[in-house]
């Protein structure tokens, strides 16, 4: 799972299968969240839009510190 954050944007991509996936269909599950899934039907990815006020708080990443990583950049591997 990879989750990215545009704070300019204020756009959250929650990615579940390889960043290289590409969507076959999109479901806008309601005004601004929408869910993106491969020719298989396998769920590549969720979108929302206007995340901070659709989520209803301001967006935050705290990640753990990695001796040796750089902590710029603005996605989050689990």
């Amino acid at each position: 799972m990879r989750i990215e954050y545009d704070p300019e944007r204020d756009l959250l991509y929650i990615y579940f299968l390889d960043v290289e996936a590409k969507a076959a269909e999109t479901v806008t599950i309601k005004p601004g969240v929408h869910v993106d899934f491969d020719r298989e039907g396998k769920l590549i990815g969720i979108e929302i839009i206007d995340a901070s006020e659709i989520m209803g708080k301001k967006i935050e990443f705290k990640l753990p510190e990695m001796s040796g990583v750089s902590e710029k950049g603005s996605s989050l591997n689990i």
